[in-house]
């Protein structure tokens, strides 16, 4: 899950993200830089008390304030009455108090709009990707992408971003300040500044790689645990708890390390940062008393010198963290830019939505998933509407290949074939309109975490308790539901993992009959029923959902001895197609599996297809 880095097309993102909180993120950077300047006020007040109004000093100040202070009574009048100037002080405190707390509320809301556009335009984009992008990806991975990677960039804008027009408001003015008060000793304060400059810089390139290996890293342990809460029955099963701890405890050390080598880098940054800044403020208070005391700088100026120097060494040994920050934050927007940078699901150019009872033709299909060799080899036949076509075929052989292509899971290769209904192109057909007039039950159900009621109805969320229960009991699930203490509010834990094996596949039945599609797909949905069960299924769809054309998938013959043509696959390709009675008797694939499933041969003579 690695691309090349773009810069520009991340900052595009990040903009886009940004869509509907720049105002809010615009009145906390307002609210910064009125703190900032509310922080450059008050040195002068100290500055012009110490040396205009009580030392007497020529004032050399602009002529607004000297206007001022000649409304308030002139100078004389301001040493007599000192609370004045106590009071300017506090009314800038109150100024910067009021626009910090203004910057809180505004940056935390900016912040959060912020997070909740990206979870929805993440989330969003995710759906729509492609099943193969899927296929490809861990979930765990593109979980912690959705949630630590997320985090990491909304702080960075939010505590760091923010903050840099605040900084510049710091530096620039500081700057000018300290300039027109003593040349000479703003060099001495400067000449630290170059080193701790470029020393941040190469800081910034060590770490930005250690960076995105924490984060490869995290992604993987996500992964690990996602792997194991989901998967926690088979662990249970085959009592491979100490097996997963072991590979768990060395992912998670490996990750911690990776930490602990960034942690000492930093720490190394830190004391280097914090030495030149002590050795830079040393320099400033020698240089400056001496130049006090030899009648260069007066008291007052002394003293705003050195509050304007701490305002100007603190952005610069902030410097490192928000180096540190941005580089988190850069290695979080690429990871987040490689799901978005995914390209969606292509929608059908023609977007048709034609009737689907008709006949369903795969025309010389041929198909193989990226990278690998050819799964389907030139597979063409037809399935009349109404009829149920039987599947037979051997682990691999390309039995659930050939649906998810009916559903356009995996699109058709040039020169692939074609598929059609009704003689019209799937490709032609309107992907969200052709998946939902296709129930499909897959081979492993997947059932979310919500009652049963919510799992039946998940395609039509209006059904009654009453027709819920009429697609249940066609699925033979209503009787076992009524048992339970809460019927059909019984919540389903994640992936049905509270339900036994025949349930959740029968309670998938439920839901696909639910939808009431013209094609309906069962993927060998019914292994985990008794042989009763299924043929209750059988009757029941044959009764209740006789328009449908079915699909049935399996390496039961009991479960394909009803219908009208099974077609036999092999290594990707039919190796035989008739109705069972046929096939029973051909001498073939089918005939071996029949006589070893009915008893009527030695299993062991009954060659590589008898599982």
């Amino acid at each position: 899950m690695k691309q090349k880095k773009n810069t520009k097309q991340n900052l595009l993102l990040l903009g886009r993200f940004l869509k509907g909180s720049r105002l809010l993120f615009a009145a906390a950077i307002l609210s910064a830089v009125v703190s900032a300047l509310a922080d450059m006020i008050n040195p002068q007040i100290i500055r012009m008390t110490i040396d205009n109004v009580l030392g007497g000093a020529e004032p050399a100040l602009p002529q607004f304030i000297l206007d001022l202070v000649e409304k308030a009574g002139g100078f004389a009048y301001l040493a007599k009455h000192l609370w004045i100037m106590a009071l300017a002080i506090v009314i800038v405190a109150v100024i910067k108090a009021v626009s910090q707390y203004l910057f809180r509320v505004m940056n935390t809301k900016a912040a959060e709009t912020l997070v909740k556009t990206m979870r929805d335009s993440i989330f969003t984009h995710i759906e729509r990707l492609p099943y193969a992008w899927h296929g490809k990806n861990r979930t765990g991975d593109i979980i912690q992408r959705c949630t630590s990677d997320m985090d990491t960039l909304k702080n960075f804008v939010s505590e760091q971003l923010t903050q840099v027009f605040r900084i510049v408001i710091l530096l620039i003015l500081s700057l000018v300040f300290m300039l027109r008060m003593d040349w000479h000793l703003t060099l001495i304060a400067l000449s630290l500044m170059p080193v701790i400059l470029i020393y941040s810089f190469l800081f910034s390139r060590r770490i930005e790689k250690g960076f995105e290996e924490a984060d490869a890293a995290e992604g993987v342990l996500s992964a690990m645990v996602q792997e194991n809460l989901t998967g926690v029955r088979v662990v249970r099963a085959f009592g491979r708890e100490r097996r997963e701890m072991d590979r768990f405890t060395a992912q998670n050390e490996s990750y911690t390390n990776l930490w602990i080598r960034l942690a000492r880098v930093m720490a190394r940054y830190w004391a280097s940062a914090d030495i030149l800044g002590s050795l830079q403020v040393m320099m400033v208070v020698i240089f400056g008393a001496v130049r006090c005391i030899n009648g260069q700088l007066l008291a007052g100026e002394y003293i705003a010198f050195i509050s304007y120097n701490s305002m100007l060494i603190w952005p610069i040994r902030m410097l490192g963290r928000m180096i540190a920050e941005m580089s988190k934050a850069g290695v979080s927007l690429d990871r987040i830019a490689y799901i978005m940078s995914a390209e969606e699901e292509k929608p059908s150019e023609k977007g048709l939505t034609p009737p689907l009872n008709k006949t369903i033709e795969f025309d010389h299909v041929s198909f193989a998933y990226e990278d690998s060799p050819e799964m389907l080899h030139d597979i063409s036949f037809r399935l009349p509407a109404g009829k149920t076509l039987g599947i037979l075929g051997g682990t691999g052989s390309g039995k659930s290949t050939l649906m998810a292509l009916l559903c356009k899971l995996y699109p058709l290769p040039e020169a692939g074939g074609t598929i059609t209904v009704g003689d019209v192109d799937i490709q032609d057909i309107d992907t969200d309109y052709l998946r939902k007039n296709i129930g499909m039950v897959l081979q492993e159900p997947f059932l979310f975490s919500r009652s049963l009621r919510d799992n039946i109805a998940i395609t039509r969320p209006e059904m009654s308790l009453e027709e819920i229960r009429e697609v249940a009991k066609a699925a033979c699930l209503d009787d076992t539901v009524m048992d339970f203490s809460k019927g059909y509010d019984t919540f389903v834990g994640e992936r049905g993992v509270t339900l036994s094996g025949g349930q959740k596949q029968r309670a998938a039945i439920a839901r696909t009959l639910a939808q009431r599609t013209p094609i309906m797909v069962f993927d060998d949905s019914l292994s985990a029923v008794d042989t009763e069960t299924d043929a209750k299924i059988r009757a029941a769809l044959k009764s209740h959902f006789a328009g449908s054309s079915v699909i049935l998938i399996s390496h039961r013959i009991t479960t394909l001895a009803q219908a009208d043509t099974v077609m036999v696959l092999d290594k990707g390709r039919i190796a035989e197609m008739g109705t069972p009675e046929e096939l029973a008797h051909a001498g073939g694939i089918y005939q071996q599996i029949y006589e070893i499933q009915t008893g009527l041969a030695d299993p062991q003579e009954g060659g590589p297809h008898a599982g």
